[in-house]
């Protein structure tokens, strides 16, 4: 997950040696060696993948003349919603990594003490995987979980309910199913005691205004006032992640270029099915 990059950025090393001191174990080490028993548990991979993400901003930062402070508005999907709030300056690493830890800790006991899955639904439209999750739900919990872009949304709940819905889906037409390799059914009400744990940690945290527009996965719209952005990210660990639609708000206000942050090419996929024309990059491209 984090690379021979780090050792050559010192801010990007002293963020990995910050959380280090918050998190009691070595993160650096867990994502370069694992192993990956370990890396792929939520509780690791979690802050894992928000230090990487704010570890891979200051190579960017690093860069003469690299245009990334100039961002207008910024967004990130589930977990990276809190990389966009440190880049953002609404909250502090070191607020940051204390809460993640939380939260993948939380939804880590969530996942084993209530199993479940996720299955992304490619070639239906939201209205109609909605409606087959009502029909396949058979008392148990089944929900839309993710909107990424047209024809690719995400559906969590327990593992029986997603493979009633994958037959399901294929027969009403859809293109793929692909069951998700994750750890429990996110974003749905599984998740209800990780929201109860992680408010908790919110009310301690401190947050400030954004200093650029922090687009919310809950609705698709920045928000200013702290106890709100606060609010919102404990309704994300059981609600629907809008990422189309945030996409949507963004485009909205004449951005045509996005900078990718952080492992993989994911975001600028979905962008590419979103609008084609918007430029996409990332940090090692």
């Amino acid at each position: 997950m984090a690379g021979d990059w780090v050792d050559a950025s010192a801010a990007a090393r002293d963020l990995f040696d910050r959380a280090a001191a918050i998190l009691g174990y070595d993160l650096l080490d867990a994502c370069r060696n694992g192993p990956a028993e370990r890396l792929n548990t939520t509780a690791v991979s979690q802050p894992g993948i928000l230090v990487t993400s704010l570890a891979a901003l200051e190579v960017l930062r690093s860069r003469e003349g690299h245009p990334l402070d100039a961002a207008r508005v910024t967004a990130g999907l589930s977990l990276g919603e809190y990389t966009a709030l440190v880049f953002a300056g609404a909250i502090g690493f070191e607020d940051a990594v204390r809460l993640v830890d939380v939260r993948g800790r939380a939804m880590q006991e969530c996942a084993e003490q209530r199993p479940g899955a996720m299955l992304a639904v490619l070639g239906l439209e939201r209205d109609r995987l909605a409606a087959l999750c009502d029909e396949c739900r058979g008392g148990d919990v089944l929900e839309v979980a993710n909107v990424l872009c047209p024809g690719n949304i995400v559906a969590s709940g327990s593992a029986a309910a997603c493979n009633r819905l994958a037959a399901a889906a294929g027969a009403a037409g859809a293109m793929k199913c692909v069951p998700l390799d994750v750890a429990g059914a996110f974003h749905t009400l599984l998740m209800q005691p990780a929201v109860e744990r992680l408010t908790a940690a919110l009310a301690a945290a401190e947050f400030r205004v954004p200093r650029i527009p922090v687009v919310s996965n809950v609705d698709a719209r920045p928000h200013t006032d702290p106890a709100e952005i606060k609010a919102l990210l404990a309704r994300q660990v059981v609600g629907v992640v809008e990422w189309n639609s945030s996409m949507a708000y963004i485009l909205s206000t004449g951005v045509r270029s996005i900078w990718e942050i952080g492992p993989g090419r994911v975001l600028r996929g979905l962008m590419k099915r979103i609008d084609r024309g918007v430029a996409c990059a990332g940090v090692f491209d």
